[in-house]
C-alpha cells in the first residue's frame, strides 16, 4: 500500500485549482455525510436478528466506518483519529436527521446527487479527472485531504498541505 504521503501528493496532482479545492473542501463532506446517510439505512443488525440500539447501530454505514478505519489506521494514527471524527460527526447529523423526522433517505440522495454534479463540474474546471477514476481508495483520501487542505487554508501548519501554510515535516506514519 502507499504511503499516506504519497496518496496525498497523487490526490493533489487533480486537485491544483483554488475553484476545484473549495468545491471539494464543500462536497466531500456533504458525499461523505450523504453516502454514509444512505448506507444507514441498510440494516444489517436487523438481518442478523439482533434488536434494540445494536440492531439500529449495526449498518451499512457503521460497517463501512469499520472497514475504511483498517485502511486509515494503515496509514497512521492520527488519520485513524480524523476520521473517526469525521464518522461521529457523520453519525450525530445523520441521527439528527432522524430525530427531525426527516427522511434520511431522501435528504441523503439529494444532497449526495447535488455534491457529486459539483463535484463533477470542479474537475471540468479543473481540466483533469477525478483521482478515483484511477483508484478507488481515493474516495478514502478524499476527506483526508480536504480536512488538512482547509486547515491549512485557515493559517493552521499541518503537515501534508499543498499550500503555503503547511509544515515541512510529515505526520509520521505506516
Amino acid at each position: 500500500m502507499r504511503s499516506l504521503s504519497q496518496f496525498l501528493h497523487d490526490y493533489g496532482d487533480s486537485h491544483q485549482n483554488p475553484v476545484n479545492q473549495w468545491v471539494h473542501i464543500v462536497c466531500v463532506p456533504a458525499i461523505l455525510i450523504s453516502t454514509l446517510g444512505l448506507l444507514w439505512l441498510i440494516p444489517v443488525g436487523q438481518w442478523l436478528g439482533l434488536s434494540g440500539a445494536a440492531a439500529s447501530w449495526i449498518n451499512g454505514a457503521t460497517i463501512l466506518a469499520v472497514l475504511s478505519g483498517i485502511v486509515y489506521l494503515r496509514l497512521s494514527v492520527w488519520v485513524f483519529v480524523l476520521m473517526a471524527v469525521w464518522f461521529a460527526l457523520s453519525a450525530w447529523i445523520i441521527q439528527s436527521v432522524i430525530a427531525a423526522g426527516w427522511s434520511l433517505f431522501w435528504s441523503s440522495l439529494v444532497v449526495w446527487v447535488l455534491a457529486w454534479a459539483v463535484q463533477v463540474w470542479g474537475h471540468k474546471v479543473e481540466g483533469k479527472k477525478p483521482s478515483f477514476v484511477e483508484d478507488l481508495v481515493f474516495l478514502l483520501i478524499g476527506p483526508i485531504f480536504v480536512s488538512i487542505e482547509f486547515a491549512a487554508k485557515l493559517g493552521i501548519p499541518v503537515p501534508h498541505a499543498q499550500g503555503a501554510h503547511s509544515t515541512s515535516k510529515p505526520a509520521q506514519g505506516h
